[in-house]
């Protein structure tokens, strides 16, 4: 008998931020699982995506495109899912969302949710799984709850921090929930004590393929990498802020700051202000597959992450892990999950978040001593190797993606 034909449900896909949830499919494609994607918005520019690995499962994309058929399916909802369905989803969208754009969302998410149950259905899908527990997770749910196919989801950063206002009747609804580090399991242990059995961590792979990286002579001037999303959780300007506190030290120093994002303007006006110019590089958006090559020519990687004001927050980036997976040292803060793979004493520096001038510090204790450095850095690719190996992983929610649902009947 095949086994099940598992959908994941994502806002969009493939996301070049989001290259880890790629791996995870592809990953599971290669361990044998049929997997189909349903993209609720519409794709990404074939530019955005550049660099990134090729999609290995089937794509089927929603968007404004599928508007018309939205409305025939709300129009002959009772008629299809009985006289109860309509009742669910206004219970689902009318509630206390924490903001506008999540209720938006959440809105989009039912209404492709009714869509997704009939086309689901005839796609012979066995189990549904969100990657993300906000929009794609209430598309799941009401996918689920229409069609009786059951349903599992992940939490990871900003879709539980803060939970939205239906985070507890989702976890109440699933067959399991998956989290990507132990710090978010105590986190839902103790927010929703009552669905803790349902929790399970599985840390996710890293998707960068390990290059081999040559010895490069640690000595002035000293090359610093950082990279992510320029937004409020990944803390960038208080690295510029440690920065100029080590060019006032007199540290030499070349930082290469790879991304881009709203907060981009802020960061301009700080390398003005801080005089650091000459110093710092923006390369902006680097693709995927040419992170390994700043990776080779860097002393030190540091990821100054901190804890948004709306309370959104960093997982376990997964840059850490590719700078570890190619023994590049590492300073992080002590953010969430990456006190699971920055470990002080033996993976690498970990710093207070929001205090520039510990971070400023650290940077300077791992430059200072590069035999301490490259210890940490090899031990931390031996604990990416051992913890976080996609196939590994990746099988173990395999299993349970199987244990979650009936196996579909060949032909």
């Amino acid at each position: 008998m095949p086994g099940p034909r598992v959908a994941y449900l994502l806002l969009w896909f493939p996301e070049p931020s989001q290259t880890f949830i790629l791996d995870e499919v592809n990953t599971l494609v290669g361990l044998g699982l049929d997997v189909r994607v349903y993209s609720l918005y519409g794709p990404r520019p074939p530019g955005r995506l550049a660099g990134m690995a090729e999609v290995l499962a089937p794509v089927h994309h929603l968007g404004i495109a599928a508007t018309g058929m939205l409305g025939r399916d709300l129009v002959s909802l009772g008629r299809t899912w009985g006289p109860g369905a309509a009742q669910f989803l206004r219970r689902v969208a009318v509630r206390r969302w924490r903001s506008l754009e999540t209720w938006g969302e959440a809105l989009w998410a039912c209404l492709t949710g009714v869509h997704l149950a009939g086309m689901m259905t005839a796609d012979g899908i066995g189990h549904i799984h969100a990657p993300w527990a906000d929009g794609p997770a209430t598309a799941a749910w009401v996918a689920s709850r229409l069609s009786g196919i059951p349903f599992s989801f992940c939490a990871h950063a900003q879709d539980i921090y803060p939970p939205d206002g239906a985070l507890l009747e989702k976890l109440s609804a699933a067959a399991f929930i998956r989290t990507e580090n132990r710090s978010n399991l105590r986190y839902l242990t103790a927010l929703f004590p009552q669905t803790a059995g349902k929790l399970v961590n599985i840390y996710p792979g890293a998707p960068l393929a390990k290059a081999q990286r040559q010895a490069i002579p640690v000595s002035p001037p000293f090359r610093l990498l950082a990279a992510g999303r320029f937004v409020r959780k990944k803390g960038f300007p208080l690295l510029l802020e440690a920065c100029r506190l080590l060019a006032e030290q007199g540290v030499d120093f070349h930082l290469t700051l790879a991304g881009d994002g709203p907060e981009r303007p802020q960061i301009l006006k700080l390398l003005r202000e801080y005089n650091l110019t000459a110093r710092v590089e923006l390369p902006g958006f680097v693709p995927h597959r040419q992170i390994s090559r700043l990776l080779q020519q860097a002393h030190l990687f540091i990821m100054p992450s901190l804890v948004a004001p709306s309370g959104d927050r960093d997982g376990i980036p997964t840059v850490i892990l590719e700078a570890l997976q190619h023994e590049v040292p590492v300073v992080a803060t002590e953010v969430s999950g990456i006190p699971e793979i920055v470990i002080p004493g033996d993976t690498g520096w970990l710093t207070p978040p929001e205090d520039p001038q510990a971070l400023a510090r650290d940077i300077c204790a791992a430059l200072s001593d590069p035999t301490e450095a490259r210890r940490r850095a090899h031990a931390g690719g031996a604990l990416v190797a051992r913890e976080f190996d996609s196939r590994t992983n990746y099988a173990r929610l395999k299993a349970l993606f199987q244990g979650a649902t009936r196996p579909r009947s060949a032909g």
